[in-house]
């Protein structure tokens, strides 16, 4: 069981209400655990759907879902953003 850390930023904090939480995974990959909060259901269904647009960062650095997890790593979901 690995302990990760996880920061949701913009619109996703709004909708789920806070913008942290440490959970504990067996999810190898940022996709894994992106399922396992989808299941939660409700507003984690919602903000984190497959079909929506969601960037992720792990340790702050841009990842692909398909990264692999470490134990103790920070991973962060956010819209996409464009600048003017």
């Amino acid at each position: 069981m690995k302990k990760i850390h996880i920061k949701y930023f913009a619109s996703i904090r709004e909708a789920l209400g806070s913008g942290s939480e440490t959970v504990e995974t067996l999810a190898p990959t940022v996709q894994g655990l992106r399922d396992e909060l989808i299941a939660r259901g409700g507003v984690y269904a919602d903000a984190l759907a497959h079909g929506r647009a969601v960037r992720v960062a792990i340790n702050q650095t841009l990842a692909l879902e398909s990264a692999p997890l470490a134990d103790g790593a920070e991973v962060a979901f956010f819209p996409p953003v464009t600048g003017g």
